[in-house]
């Protein structure tokens, strides 16, 4: 199953939610249309599929390893979700993107939600800034959503901005 949703997550990645064909997905995933349905039986699952795959990812790029030190750590987190950005999702954000595609979706909006999440939890652990895990979010999200028109200038305005909440927290 993950090869099957890393391709989905490439093609969705790559094209959006509405332009690939069910035969553009087959492709993508490299199997047949058959063992495509098996693993997701409708559109809506390949979509979940590869949102979920790349929730995997996404959390171990950005939190594993560490360093241990909370101010190097919150560094790190910067610098990581805008090589992210650079490589992965130059365009924006792949959960956001899918829920904007299909909003009446209740899975999707509960993925979403679960992702912000735990994104906002692990960076709150990590940089020992418990309690201002919405804060760092926006921080991230700030970055996220600016990255592709500022660049390396929206991680170091990222950094300056988490940095100053660590200072007054």
């Amino acid at each position: 199953m993950t090869k099957i949703a890393e391709g989905l997550e490439c093609a969705f990645a790559s094209r959006g939610f509405a332009e690939p064909s069910v035969e553009d997905l087959r492709d993508a995933a490299g199997v047949s249309l058959r063992t495509l349905y098996k693993y997701a039986p409708s559109r809506a699952d390949m979509v979940l599929a590869a949102l979920e795959h790349r929730h995997r990812r996404y959390l171990a790029h950005v939190f594993d390893d560490l360093p241990q030190e909370s101010g190097a750590s919150l560094d790190a987190i910067v610098t990581r979700v805008g090589r992210w950005m650079e490589t992965e999702a130059a365009h924006g954000c792949l959960f956001h993107a899918a829920v904007a595609a299909e909003p009446g979706s209740a899975r999707l909006r509960a993925l979403l939600e679960r992702h912000k999440a735990e994104v906002a939890a692990r960076a709150g652990a990590a940089t020992g800034l418990g309690g201002s895990e919405t804060a760092l979010l926006v921080i991230l999200e700030g970055l996220t959503q600016t990255w592709s028109l500022r660049g390396d200038d929206a991680v170091e305005a990222a950094r300056r901005l988490a940095h100053a909440l660590r200072a007054t927290s």
